[in-house]
């Protein structure tokens, strides 16, 4: 019997971030979960795809743009299930377990991970809990937690759509209540946060969100971003 799973990874200039990703990813290969792991890579000038091709990874080259690269990841894919990771997103051990169970027990749904950050503090707390909030009740997770998806349910949405920004939302609006939290960690980076304060920051993603979900085209609104 075959592996079932296939990652798929967007990058750009991902460099510092795929030894972690790879590092947590691991334990899908020791179960028998993991049968390839593609990075869907959009012309990076550092070391991303070297670090990639070593680590055992298919790259896949194209123009950026994560909506677009997750849609060439997930053609070229041969998994019967997806899971979609961002590179600074590193699921806590023990993911493959929970993976595995969902795969067997939920195969018409879809999943996320449930948030936190590499980082301390109320603001890092509150940002996560609402994220989390957010998924289990209106069933809208961002692209940083994760989605698992069984190919026969991604191919019936359409599949991620070739967007600049915020083909995380588009999927989950496509997904709908089809869509749960799982409930199992993923760390990710908390850069943009600690830069910008974590106010701003998630007032940004709200109003940008918004503004999607209302009809601004993403070209515009990732020109903002």
């Amino acid at each position: 019997m075959r592996a079932p799973l296939s990652i798929i990874l967007p990058t750009l200039n991902a460099e510092s971030d795929l030894p972690g990703v790879f590092s947590a990813l691991m334990e899908g290969v020791a179960t028998g979960l993991l049968r390839e792991l593609l990075v869907s890579d959009g012309g990076s000038s550092d070391a991303s795809c070297e670090i990639a091709r070593r680590a055992g990874a298919e790259v896949i080259p194209g123009p950026a743009g994560r909506g677009g690269q997750l849609a060439r990841g997930a053609a070229v894919a041969q998994g019967d299930w997806l899971l979609f990771l961002h590179a600074d997103s590193w699921p806590a051990p023990g993911w493959a377990e929970i993976v595995a169970t969902h795969m067997l027990t939920r195969s018409d749904q879809a999943a996320a991970f449930r948030l936190a950050f590499r980082a301390s503090g109320p603001g890092a707390r509150l940002t996560a809990g609402w994220a989390n909030l957010r998924t289990r009740l209106f069933h809208m997770p961002y692209g940083d937690q994760g989605l698992l998806i069984s190919r026969a349910l991604y191919d019936s949405t359409g599949g991620f759509a070739d967007i600049p920004l915020m083909e995380d939302v588009a999927m989950a609006r496509a997904l709908g209540r089809r869509l749960r939290l799982m409930d199992h960690e993923i760390s990710t980076d908390a850069g943009r946060y600690l830069a910008q304060g974590w106010l701003r920051r998630g007032a940004k993603n709200w109003w940008t969100m918004t503004r999607f979900l209302a009809g601004t085209d993403p070209e515009i609104l990732a020109k903002r971003y």
